[in-house]
């Protein structure tokens, strides 16, 4: 691997991290009520809602604990990003619209609308662990990436990042997290297609790669389906890949899942933006497998010297340093900061909401004191925001220095164990209508079971997944007797539920006149800049390929920013044409003035 100097790549990240805090402090001027600071107002656009669901949907994991996976097993990962495709297109032909149309600003508060408000608190403090658990897992991956390619202190990128997320997220809010989540999808997805492409250039093509792994007698290893010879059901067979297919595919069409189109303006919007991240997810799928199987091929020696518990975790970082020209590498970190910081920005915001909306109020009830609201509930959010960023920060330093597994058996342990149980509930809550309020709570206590023993035992993946989703369901389902013994209050807040899910959105009664052409001029021009940026790397000495390289990323980023730029001038210009026709119908001669 080349030593180089890292200055300059100290320099990309450090100005893309400046500007991530600018863009937070901008959008900070949307903010005017704990609407706007959690859901954007309702005021959302597809396109900036489905990039900031598609980036809330992986973090660096994807390019440090998955990566080791591909290169030590090939194509088997690739179920993974498929299972979440899956969910996304699930979305765009049925849910979408119906987590729109719950009409909420947290997850909570539609679980109190469907069942009590005991169920409410238990998911708000479940989902609060379980977000400070995943956003410190997230920097922690992030930390190794970073380690395994500047040699950085591990605590050193942990607290440097944290803090930056904790910047632009507690002063931009949602409108800074859906933000600063879309233009980092812009910088993301180019920068690893040109990866990909190199990596497969480097082993002469698409023919040369299989060609090589089939050399290298890795066929049977890169199997994307492995069969039971290989040993354990977590060896990736068809047993785990469809364990982790229903898992995922569950995950995203849940009352938990939800959250993710509540800023939306309207049901339609909802699955347009569903499919933009479906497509997304489906494009990564193909382009974020290749380059760490490449390493196996190309760079294996360098990927196992690696001073890593996991070596293997590192393949990305491997690759990136051998195909980049100069200059690049530092947006590849930056690429990878983006994956890290648009999952954690995303936990924080929707923590803060559900202590501001759901267990706040709690408190002052049990206290007997006024809850605030208006401003006064805005700048109470904030702060709430910066506790669960410091908190997250330290949670992430703790996990750092423990010794055992890799991030990804982290992230497979505790979505089987913790997050399924709790899924399963509220599934079956949008289709099965005659339940009682209790309903969710006792499939979850009756899933915990197994999940406990499940845990303890040292259950393989497959067998976690399959078993606890079965008891949860079956719980649930047995329940259904009760509804009967249920007064007659509960059965008709079910029916509103019901009924308000499948009522569409009048926007413009219901929210008022949207920001469109704001979103589309703001986000166009700070692409714009950081094209702009991105391209001034082409001074720096590298050979015509390398400089056409960088032409293609900033190409990419700022090609988009004009074009939204230029949509957003036409949008408000059209605009402001409609109300001037208006304003001379309503006082031309025979309109009722006389």
């Amino acid at each position: 691997m080349p030593q180089t100097d890292h200055t300059l790549e100290f320099i990309v990240v450090a100005v893309y991290l400046l500007f991530m805090m600018a863009v937070g402090v901008v959008l900070n001027r949307f903010n005017r009520d704990s609407s706007d600071y959690f859901r954007s107002g309702c005021k959302g656009t597809w396109w900036l809602v489905g990039a900031s669901g598609f980036m809330a949907a992986f973090s660096a994991w994807t390019f440090t604990g998955a990566s080791g996976v591909a290169y030590e097993s090939g194509w088997s990962v690739m179920v993974i990003y498929l299972a979440n495709s899956a969910g996304f297109l699930l979305n765009a032909v049925w849910l979408a619209p119906w987590f729109r149309q719950m009409r909420a600003i947290t997850v909570p508060q539609v679980i109190e609308q469907r069942y009590n408000e005991l169920t409410r608190q238990v998911y708000a403090w479940l989902n609060l662990v379980l977000g400070l658990i995943y956003s410190a897992l997230w920097l922690m991956g992030l930390a190794i990436f970073s380690s395994a390619v500047f040699g950085f202190d591990l605590v050193t990128v942990i607290i440097v990042v944290g803090l930056v997320v904790v910047v632009y997220a507690t002063a931009g809010g949602s409108w800074g997290v859906m933000s600063t989540d879309f233009l980092q999808t812009l910088i993301l997805m180019p920068i690893t297609l040109l990866v990909a492409y190199l990596a497969l250039e480097a082993v002469g093509g698409v023919s040369g790669f299989f060609n090589g792994i089939k050399e290298a007698g890795l066929s049977e290893s890169f199997r994307t389906f492995k069969g039971p010879e290989s040993g354990a059901v977590t060896d990736y067979t068809y047993l785990w890949a469809a364990a982790m297919f229903f898992k995922n595919v569950i995950g995203y069409n849940t009352i938990n899942s939800s959250v993710r189109y509540f800023a939306v303006k309207d049901g339609r919007e909802a699955r347009k933006a569903a499919v933009l991240g479906g497509v997304l997810m489906t494009l990564g799928a193909v382009v974020w497998v290749i380059p760490p199987m490449v390493g196996r091929l190309l760079y294996e020696g360098q990927v196992d010297a690696m001073a890593i518990s996991k070596p293997a975790e590192a393949a990305y970082a491997v690759v990136s340093m051998n195909l980049l020209p100069t200059g690049m590498t530092g947006l590849m970190v930056v690429a990878m900061f983006a994956a890290t910081m648009s999952s954690m920005d995303t936990g924080l915001n929707r923590n803060a909401a559900i202590f501001t909306c759901d267990i706040y109020p709690l408190i002052c009830r049990a206290l007997g004191v006024r809850s605030i609201e208006g401003k006064p509930l805005l700048r109470l959010s904030q702060v709430v925001s910066l506790t669960f960023g410091t908190m997250t920060i330290l949670l992430a330093i703790y996990l750092s220095n423990a010794e055992g597994k890799g991030v990804f058996e982290h992230m497979l342990t505790l979505g089987a164990v913790m997050s399924l149980p709790m899924s399963v509930p509220l599934l079956l809550a949008m289709f099965i209508r005659k339940t009682p309020s209790w309903a969710a709570l006792a499939s979850i206590a009756g899933a915990s079971i197994p999940s406990a023993i499940g845990l303890f035992g040292k259950w393989e993946f497959a067998h976690q997944v399959f078993i606890n989703m079965s008891v949860g369901a079956l719980i649930y389902i047995a329940t259904i007797p009760f509804w009967k013994t249920e007064a007659p209050a509960y059965k008709q807040k079910a029916k509103a539920f019901f009924d308000q899910m499948h009522r569409p959105v009048d926007f413009a009664t219901e929210v008022g006149v949207g920001n469109d052409g704001s979103q589309l001029k703001l986000m166009g021009g700070f692409a714009v800049a950081i094209g702009f940026f991105i391209a001034s790397l082409m001074i720096l000495p590298n050979p015509l390929n390398g400089r056409l390289a960088i032409l293609f990323v900033a190409g990419c980023v700022g090609g988009v920013g004009a074009l939204l730029f230029g949509v957003g001038r036409r949008y408000q210009a059209k605009l402001t044409r409609d109300a001037s026709a208006q304003h001379t119908d309503t006082h031309a001669p025979g309109n009722g003035d006389a």
